[in-house]
């Protein structure tokens, strides 16, 4: 199954704002978890990024590269605004589509899921004619998740816990709705874990976690004890398969930083 995933805004356009808050930050680390949550945990996902990092693309490049790649899927990742008292969770397919549409279905079911952990209101299963729901020549839908401007959606949304969380029910949904099969990780299989540097210091090993992130690589500080010693590690990833865990060494060995393979 090929998914493309869209964090909204970027670059020079910051989308929503409030409460210090950016939408295009918000929207690209919800996406990047996506990512990392469908590829460590299920098979025969290929999952496409219209970003990142924080660079400006238009939309019509976003779906000119959706389209050319031929994804199966495209889930654009959006944080809503509007007057400071709005609040909560809507999600948006395109307007010319009936109910009963295969895109409605796939909607209906990653609504479930999303709604199950965001904590927000549910403000409903909606319908518009957004560019990147018009110009797709595949099933696409586009999720805004909770409003920036808003004084109780701005608490949860600034919280990494609840960004994964809401990470966690989109691609449970999408696993649900396309059918993916989970990764089997029992004692008869290896799991091998990307390892981005291990440090003495908890402060450096979050240095290492922001600057990996803020190139588009999931990763997240774990304790480890060496000879008595505590020591954090940054792990990058945890894969079944070694050819996927050498292709993230390999991207992080591109932004200068050493990188090695552990095992359970």
């Amino acid at each position: 199954m090929k998914l493309y995933l869209d964090p909204g805004h970027g670059g020079s356009d910051p989308g929503a704002q409030g409460n210090g808050l950016q939408e295009k930050n918000l929207a690209l680390d919800i996406a990047l978890k996506i990512r990392s949550i469908l590829e460590n945990n299920y098979e025969n996902i290929d999952v496409r990024m219209s970003r990142t990092s924080d660079i400006t693309k238009s939309l019509s490049q976003r779906t000119d590269e959706a389209n050319a790649w031929g994804a199966d899927f495209y889930m654009s990742i959006h944080i809503n605004a509007f007057n400071g008292s709005a609040q909560g969770y809507e999600d948006y397919i395109h307007s010319s589509l009936s109910d009963s549409s295969a895109t409605a279905k796939y909607r209906d079911i990653i609504h479930t899921e999303v709604m199950k952990l965001n904590q927000l209101d549910d403000r409903g299963k909606k319908k518009a004619d957004f560019h990147v729901l018009r110009e797709t020549t595949m099933d696409a839908m586009l999720s805004e998740n909770g409003f920036i401007d808003n004084a109780h959606d701005a608490e949860l949304i600034k919280q990494e816990a609840w960004r994964r969380d809401v990470a966690q029910g989109h691609a449970i949904g999408i696993a649900k709705a396309f059918n993916l099969t989970p990764k089997q990780n029992d004692d008869r299989g290896t799991l091998y874990k990307v390892i981005a540097g291990s440090f003495k210091d908890r402060e450096n090993a979050d240095n290492r976690v922001a600057f990996l992130q803020s190139r588009g690589i999931e990763s997240f500080v774990a304790t480890a004890t060496i000879s008595g010693e505590t020591w954090y590690r940054v792990q990058a990833g945890a894969f079944s398969s070694r050819e996927n865990a050498e292709t993230r060494v390999r991207e992080i060995e591109s932004q200068g930083i050493d990188a090695f393979i552990v095992t359970d």
